[in-house]
């Protein structure tokens, strides 16, 4: 969104007064109004926290926090909104200053999408970096040294063994997994307590059918799309190559189910609040297995009653034919292991699909897409 503006959503100042007296730990997440974001959310309130969603809004939607709220019946004052970007320190600080004291951060906000990265290199380091250094100083000025960090199977690069382990070699090969190193080295300065989750592919949806996965425009992960062409929005799935060397010559990934994921991050800030000065630990958060395109189509296609059509494309620059993780260092230090499996994950996304087929935005309301993106970080400096 980047109009470099701080306002405070669903949030009187009685209700954060009210928030501040409550008995329970305060988790500030950042781009919590998001796919993966809003989903931890619903696990964190669950656990007992309270929680300060900060967001922009840039490719999210404040209605998937309302529907938290219908999801949980949390108090009011139990989930907080304020509208920010994160790039904009002064902006920010006025949110800190709004909302603080917290007791941990879970670290989601920030541009995701690899394709576009490689376009936009620069505003992708701009944004990310310099949002994330704001963070940090706010999170020092405010005595708040308990992090999760979203970060991504991407600093693995193409990988040499799978399962892929945590000690694997570090590298990336697009700037939206580099910036994502470069944040891991960051916070690892701090000698904080910071859990760097490095997690594969979240898919799925709230079994509520309530919050899922809702891209603007074209989908860039593949159960999404997969989902819009069961639903009819999309024609035809294109799969990048057939000559892999996998089972069935399509991709193999690892695919987590978000609520699975949702809950990693708990189990996360659990540790970092009790380990303190535990350092920066990266841990996997990922089943240790791989699925591969063709099987995903034929999940969705039990999931929906019919055929979902594709075509074999030519592989993309820069893909690789298999990656999956090692999830064991999660399950022995963060007591976490995902439950859910593929079928349950497709089933979950469908119903989501199926039942709001615009996502979010109302009936008949026009997918216009992103907007085109703007640097806030260049905006700030005009």
């Amino acid at each position: 969104m980047g109009n470099n503006a701080a306002s405070v959503l669903s949030s009187s100042a009685e209700m954060i007064e009210k928030a501040r007296a409550s008995p329970k730990e305060c988790v500030l997440v950042t781009g919590g109004a998001g796919y993966i974001g809003s989903h931890t959310v619903i696990e964190l309130l669950e656990a007992g926290f309270r929680v300060v969603v900060v967001d922009n809004f840039d490719n999210s939607n404040i209605e998937s926090l309302e529907r938290v709220r219908k999801i949980t019946g949390c108090d009011e004052e139990d989930i907080l909104v304020a509208e920010c970007d994160l790039v904009d320190l002064r902006a920010a600080e006025k949110i800190f200053d709004e909302f603080a004291p917290f007791h941990a951060c879970i670290h989601f906000a920030g541009l995701k999408a690899v394709g576009e990265s490689v376009k936009l290199p620069l505003m992708y380091h701009a944004n990310n970096l310099n949002s994330t250094i704001n963070l940090i100083h706010l999170l020092d000025k405010h005595d708040c040294h308990a992090v999760a960090f979203s970060s991504s199977a991407t600093v693995y690069g193409d990988p040499e063994e799978n399962p892929i382990p945590e000690t694997h070699p570090l590298r990336s090969t697009n700037p939206y997994g580099k910036t994502k190193l470069f944040i891991e080295e960051i916070f690892r300065d701090e000698k904080w307590s910071v859990a760097l989750l490095r997690y594969f592919n979240p898919v799925g949806a709230h079994p509520s059918g309530l919050i899922g996965e809702d891209p603007k425009g074209i989908p860039n992960n593949l159960l999404p799309y997969i989902s819009q062409v069961a639903v009819g929005k999309l024609k035809e799935l294109s799969v990048f190559g057939d000559d892999w060397d996998t089972p069935d010559g399509t991709g193999v990934r690892d695919y987590i189910h978000v609520v699975d994921l949702a809950k990693g991050h708990v189990a996360a800030i659990e540790k970092v609040l009790k380990d303190s000065g535990m350092g920066a630990q990266a841990y996997n958060l990922g089943t240790g297995n791989g699925t591969s395109v063709l099987e995903m189509v034929k999940h969705m296609e039990k999931a929906c009653g019919h055929e979902v059509p594709y075509r074999i494309a030519p592989r993309r620059a820069g893909d690789i034919g298999t990656c999956y993780g090692d999830p064991s260092k999660a399950r022995k230090e963060l007591g976490w292991e995902a439950k859910l499996g593929i079928e349950e994950a497709v089933a979950d996304s469908w119903r989501w699909q199926s039942q709001n087929p615009n996502g979010f935005r109302p009936e008949g309301a026009e997918d216009t897409g992103p907007e085109p993106r703007k640097c806030v970080v260049f905006e700030l400096y005009k």
